[in-house]
């Protein structure tokens, strides 16, 4: 990255690497869980609703990784300039994409007991 602007107080520098981390970290959760439920057991959930949840939490994955870094870039930026931070682009769509998984596993819960 390109410095431009003046340096940033270190302590937001490193909140922002840790940031960075904890987009990686929820990555791989994501990406974890969405491995566990294709390998849940065939007659325990319907397949089709167990196979898009393991497809949706694996988008989500992805996504996480592969928008940390210029989330990271992004802020770097406005921290260097004294801007505004950016607004976090996609943390309606997470929210959003665990929430509709979490309501799926839950319905499919109930319905098996």
């Amino acid at each position: 990255m390109k410095a431009e602007g003046k340096e940033p107080d270190p302590r937001f520098t490193l909140a922002n690497e840790r940031t960075y981390l904890t987009w990686l970290s929820t990555s791989l959760a994501l990406s974890a869980g969405g491995v566990a439920m294709a390998a849940v057991r065939a007659d325990f959930f319907v397949p089709w609703v167990r196979t898009a949840m393991a497809v949706i939490l694996v988008v989500l994955a992805a996504l996480a990784a592969g928008m940390a870094y210029p989330r990271w870039r992004r802020v770097q930026r406005a921290l260097r300039r004294e801007a505004p931070l950016p607004p976090p682009a996609l943390a309606s769509l997470f929210g959003y994409g665990v929430a509709v998984v979490a309501v799926l596993a839950l319905i499919l819960i109930l319905v098996a007991i």
